[in-house]
């Protein structure tokens, strides 16, 4: 914009010469608006407006100055100003960018996260120096220290640990070491989602026969408490059938036998008439049983 009034103004100057050579009003008319629009052309190039969500860092000769708040700032028309947004942004290490971690045990995993991060205005310049525009702090800063974080955390952890049972744990412990790590270099981390952890291939076979393997001991074990239990049950009932025989044999006396055979016979005597019932050892009184008397 600066260069475009100087050369407006260089351009008022030659048809201010020539209308003064020719004495043709049209070229005076030329120069004047040609002086204004380079007069507004120079003033235009010495404000600058920062959108809102954004922070601006000046840069005039080389010289980084203090940083330019959203709104209308009055720069020098020789400086130049890099914007960086103030609104979270996301990385996400998924697909080719996935991290490739190792578990305490040497397992491989793939692990899917998102760091969401902003600039923080107070260290726009701060940042500037280090890296110099928005898409290089996530490279060079947000990028490499993310994945360094989340291979040192899930080496902590067992395989298992990392895909199941710890996945909360170890997202925010990422989460936390994220934050520690780029919060003074002036990078805001607002959320870490670990989204998949994944095993390799040959995790995954190692889990697979584990799995098998712990499927096998168990129906084992079942078929061990089975028979456990079966020969618990019969062991009972042998002895419950032993007493049972043992107070048979101590009740059945021969008055008790002698007078069970009578009743037997009583009953067969109702439809078959018996006339003489031959009841105990024989040398007792036969006794004389049919349908009708004793």
């Amino acid at each position: 914009m600066f260069v475009l009034g100087i050369l407006l103004l260089i351009a008022a100057v030659v048809l201010y010469v020539v209308s003064r050579s020719t004495d043709r009003s049209g070229f005076r008319l030329g120069a004047v608006g040609a002086l204004l629009a380079g007069i507004l052309a120079g003033l235009l190039s010495c404000l600058h407006v920062v959108s809102a969500y954004e922070v601006g860092v000046p840069v005039t000769f080389g010289k980084v100055g203090s940083p330019m708040r959203p709104g209308m700032n009055v720069i020098s028309p020789f400086t130049d100003v890099t914007s960086f947004s103030t609104r979270p942004v996301d990385l996400n290490l998924s697909d080719k960018d996935v991290v490739e971690v190792r578990s305490a045990q040497g397992g491989v995993m793939y692990a899917e996260v998102t760091v969401k991060w902003a600039v923080a205005p107070a260290k726009a310049v701060e940042l500037y120096r280090l890296a110099g525009n928005e898409a290089a702090i996530q490279q060079r800063l947000v990028y490499p220290d993310s994945r360094e974080i989340v291979r040192n955390v899930f080496a902590r952890y067992t395989s298992e640990e990392g895909y199941t049972s710890a996945r909360e744990k170890i997202n925010a412990e990422i989460g936390k070491l994220v934050k520690e790590r780029l919060a003074p270099r002036g990078i805001d981390v607002t959320t870490v989602n670990l989204r998949n952890v994944r095993p390799s291939e040959k995790l995954q076979e190692q889990i697979d026969g584990k799995i098998q393997q712990e499927q096998a001991t168990e129906r084992a074990e079942e078929a061990a408490r089975t028979a456990t239990a079966e020969a618990e049950r019969r062991r009972i009932e042998a002895e419950g059938i032993a007493k049972a025989n043992k107070i048979l044999n101590e009740s059945l006396t021969d008055k008790v036998l002698f007078n069970q055979c009578i009743e037997a016979y009583k009953e067969a005597a109702a439809s078959n008439p018996v006339y003489a019932v031959p009841c105990g050892d024989g040398g007792g009184t036969p006794v004389i049983v049919d349908g009708k008397k004793e």
